[in-house]
C-alpha cells in the first residue's frame, strides 16, 4: 500500500472505508478538538496557504477546490481571499463531514459548492481548475500517487496544487517533544474530546508513515507537477507543498 495504513486495513479499499467511518464519528465535536490540540494555530497555517496561492484566488476567473475539506475551514479561508461572489468548491467523501461544513458556512452567511467524492476519482473533467488544495487530508489518502495525479489532471495549464500536511521536525529535540505530545497526550485529550481515542491515536502514526518533505516533492514531481516548493511552519510540525502546472 502506498498510502494510508490504519491498523488492520489489508487493502486500499479497507483503509478508505476505515478512514471514512473514523471521520464521520468524530465530525460532531471534530473543529473543537483540532483547534484546542493545536492551540489555534491550525488557523495560522490555513492562512499562510491562502497566502502562499493568493496570485490564484484573485483571478476572477479561476476555478478553486479544496479536496478532503473536512468541515470546510480551508473553504471558508479561500472564500475570504476571492473577489466578492467568486465561488469556492469542496469536496470530501465523508458525508457527516460535509454537512458540518454546509452547516457552518451558512451559519456565516457564506455559500459554497460543496459535493461528495473521493479525492482519487474526483468527478471533473481535464483541465478543469486553476487551484486545487488540500489541508491536513492528503496523509488520509488511500494511494498517494494516485491522489497526486489525480491533482494533477484536473488543473489546467498555469494551474497550482497546495499541499498543507503534518510532518516530522527536522530539529532531533523539538522531535522528540513533539512526539511525546502527539503519542501520550494527544490522544488522551482528542480522544475525551471527540469521543473516539482510536481516531487521536491514528493521527500520530499516520504523522509518522507519512513521506517526509523532501520525498512528497519528488512526488508531486513524478505526478507532473512542476516548480514544487515547501516551506516549514512551527519547528516543522507542518509543511506546506506547492506545486505548478
Amino acid at each position: 500500500m502506498t498510502g494510508t495504513t490504519p491498523q488492520g486495513a489489508r487493502s486500499e479499499q479497507e483503509a478508505a472505508n476505515w478512514v471514512r467511518a473514523m471521520f464521520g464519528r468524530v465530525a460532531p465535536r471534530y473543529d473543537l478538538a483540532n483547534h484546542i490540540l493545536s492551540f489555534n494555530l491550525d488557523r495560522y497555517w490555513r492562512a499562510r496557504t491562502v497566502a502562499s496561492v493568493w496570485d490564484v484566488l484573485a483571478r476572477h476567473d479561476a476555478r478553486v477546490l479544496d479536496i478532503c475539506c473536512g468541515t470546510g475551514d480551508l473553504v471558508r479561508a479561500l472564500q475570504r481571499a476571492r473577489p466578492p461572489g467568486m465561488p469556492v468548491m469542496g469536496s470530501d467523501f465523508c458525508h457527516p463531514m460535509l454537512l458540518s461544513a454546509r452547516e457552518k458556512l451558512m451559519n456565516r452567511r457564506r455559500t459554497a459548492d460543496l459535493f461528495e467524492a473521493d479525492a482519487l476519482h474526483l468527478p471533473l473533467p481535464e483541465a478543469s481548475l486553476d487551484l486545487i488544495t488540500v489541508a491536513f487530508g492528503f496523509r488520509n489518502l488511500a494511494n498517494y500517487e494516485a491522489g497526486l495525479r489525480e491533482m494533477r489532471r484536473v488543473l489546467r495549464n498555469g494551474g497550482v496544487a497546495a499541499i498543507l500536511e503534518f510532518s516530522q521536525p527536522p530539529n532531533a529535540l523539538f522531535g522528540a517533544l513533539y512526539r511525546f505530545y502527539s503519542r501520550r497526550i494527544l490522544p488522551l485529550v482528542g480522544g475525551t474530546l471527540s469521543g473516539s481515542r482510536d481516531a487521536y491515536a491514528y493521527l500520530p502514526e499516520s504523522v509518522r508513515k507519512f513521506p517526509g518533505p523532501e520525498e512528497l516533492a519528488e512526488m508531486m514531481r513524478a505526478a507532473g507537477l512542476g516548480a514544487v516548493e515547501f516551506e516549514r511552519f512551527t519547528g516543522g510540525i507542518v509543511t506546506l507543498h506547492v506545486g505548478r502546472v
